[in-house]
């Protein structure tokens, strides 16, 4: 069972509010006017650094374990979407690879991988299917909200 909840350090600006880093993900980061508006913005913030390691062909690392740090938790569809992008690198092959598989235009493959896009869980899930892999949900224990503050 794979969730990417991704921990998060929370500091203090000098300039007043709260900085948002990854430290799995440097290259997001934002910032808020307080501590609720930060952790807002971080769930954008992760997003749109995901996408950078999409156009750079990139990996996504795992998340590390939160050990008592707030973490941003990805939500279902963005979950899958990354998990596809990491076994299409896995796999060798391109996202026009992908396309000739599943009979569809290429610029279909790029809404399936886009954050930005919304995309039925179905045709994820048959994207990862002719690569090898089957999509599988469970149901956990946890907040409503796709950000946590476990351990604060």
């Amino acid at each position: 069972m794979m969730i990417l909840a991704y921990p998060i350090h929370l500091e203090p600006a000098e300039e007043g509010g709260f900085v948002v880093t990854f430290p799995d993900i440097p290259e997001a980061i934002t910032q808020g006017e307080d501590r609720d508006d930060a952790l807002a913005w971080a769930q954008e913030a992760l997003e749109s650094a995901l996408e950078v390691y999409q156009e750079k062909r990139l990996p996504v690392p795992n998340p590390s374990p939160p050990e008592g740090r707030p973490v941003v938790v990805l939500p279902v569809v963005a979950t899958a979407k990354l998990i596809l992008h990491n076994t299409l690198l896995e796999s060798g092959k391109k996202k026009a690879d992908l396309a000739r598989l599943l009979n569809i235009a290429p610029t279909l493959v790029d809404r399936l991988l886009s954050f930005r896009h919304k995309s039925r869980i179905e045709q994820i899930e048959a994207a990862l299917a002719v690569l090898g892999k089957k999509l599988v949900l469970d149901v956990i224990k946890g907040a409503e909200k796709p950000i946590t503050t476990e351990g604060d």
